[in-house]
């Protein structure tokens, strides 16, 4: 149960109860694929990070990564909790909007906005626009003269430092399609302080996705104000903020090392930032961090329907369910692992190894290989805890396939806040 959302429980059924809900009821109601989000683990995790970095640093801002999952019903607990919002997209963006979330808190990202977004972001004046490539930097002091405007700007810096983590989501390193190279981030830096139309507060980046290490966080941190010493210098530049990004590790198997809490990263974060501006001379910067994945990853939780069994003698034993990398690409796209639970029998004894595939017509539709089970039947109900992000972000229509239900549940209350696809869904934007 240390992979469940904070509120998880087993009747004496057997079943599993999450938010006071049993799941078993939840899936029967709406159906599976059901996605089940725990609204307690996700308001606890923003009060973590919040008070995380609070204490330790009062200048400091939680900005939530909508990569990981947004929905208006998201949006607006994050807004209650005083989190900002981290948007990499116009879609993402319609989506704050549309949920009433305040412009002021929202942090547009993206490598290769366009100029449609820029102007929606401009006019519906975000907090910040980060600012990828010189490319970007041209076409946005373009647009905001055009509309008399003066955007606040921070300049995405690749910082070079490797996170040890999946190279598909490593995104601070040298090689990689974001950010500034420091040969292009001075002069980005000189163009953005001489703008009349641009206001540079500081600066962003990214290490990646996944990280359990505090290391490259201490790493990004330093090399950050090294920068910032020599655009000082050579341009007069003040860091006014300093966004570090998120990338905060979840743990998604019993056997991974339990990854550090909040409070962890929030130290080793703000002690260095505050000893290494003091050896500098620099003041003290508002502080930004962007978790994502740590904030919803654990709360959501993925339930399917056993269906066909394939048993290989000496080989494996496949039990196929009704959803895979449809709503769920990460296994196949870059090997994540999971483990999963059975919810219709937690109290059973895991004494059989199968292999959960999915429904998809791809041999890579595996979501859990090699997992110990009680013995599964058609009918049962399979569980797969911390599927909170990056599951429905990616989802698609392969093989023409509806994407999930998905459901909020608190004090055992449930509210439906996206029904499933049907046909209508799937051709609603074709033309014959």
């Amino acid at each position: 149960m240390s992979l469940m959302p904070l509120t998880a429980t087993v009747s004496g059924e057997g079943h599993l109860i999450i938010g006071g809900c049993d799941t078993v009821e939840l899936a029967r109601e709406f159906g599976t694929p059901l996605y089940v989000f725990d609204e307690a683990t996700i308001r606890t995790r923003c009060r973590e990070y919040r008070a995380a970095f609070g204490k330790l640093y009062p200048q400091s801002s939680v900005i939530y990564a909508g990569k990981a999952f947004l929905h208006e019903a998201l949006a607006k607990i994050l807004a209650e909790e005083g989190l900002g919002l981290d948007v990499v997209s116009g879609g993402e963006l319609g989506i704050a909007q549309k949920s009433g979330f305040p412009a002021d808190r929202i942090y547009f990202h993206g490598n290769n906005k366009s100029a449609e977004e820029l102007t929606a972001a401009l006019k519906y004046r975000v907090g910040r626009i980060v600012v990828d490539n010189a490319y970007e930097l041209e076409m946005l002091e373009g647009i905001c003269a055009g509309m008399g405007q003066k955007s606040d700007i921070l300049l995405r810096l690749s910082p070079g430092v490797n996170p040890h983590t999946h190279h598909y989501i490593a995104t601070g390193i040298v090689d990689s399609k974001f950010g500034f190279t420091p040969g292009e981030a001075d002069k980005a830096v000189a163009r953005a302080m001489a703008s009349a139309h641009l206001n540079l507060l500081g600066l962003h980046y990214h290490l990646g996705s996944q990280i359990s290490e505090l290391e490259p966080y201490r790493t990004g941190v330093e090399i950050s104000l090294k920068f910032t010493v020599e655009m000082k210098r050579k341009h007069g530049f003040e860091l006014k903020e300093l966004n570090i990004g998120g990338g905060y590790a979840v743990q998604y198997v019993l056997d991974e090392r339990p990854v550090p809490p909040a409070s962890t990263f929030a130290e080793v974060i703000t002690r260095t930032l505050t000893d290494r501006c003091r050896e500098l001379g620099l003041p003290l910067p508002h502080l930004v961090t962007e978790p994502g994945r740590a904030i919803v990853g654990r709360a959501g939780v993925a339930f399917y329907r056993a269906g066909a069994t394939k048993d290989i003698p000496g080989i494996r034993r496949y039990v196929s369910v009704d959803g895979g990398m449809g709503d769920n690409i990460r296994p196949a796209l870059y090997r994540a692992v999971y483990e999963a639970v059975v919810a219709s029998n937690m109290l059973a004894e895991p004494n059989v190894k199968v292999t959960i595939a999915g429904k998809f017509c791809e041999s890579g539709d595996i979501l859990v290989r090699d997992i110990n089970l009680p013995p599964l039947y058609a009918g049962d109900i399979i569980a797969l805890p911390v599927s909170g992000a990056y599951c429905i972000p990616m989802s698609s229509n392969y093989n023409a396939s509806f994407k999930p239900a998905i459901v909020m549940v608190k004090d055992g209350k449930v509210r439906l806040i996206r029904r499933r696809e049907n046909t209508g869904d799937l051709t609603r934007c074709d033309t014959v």
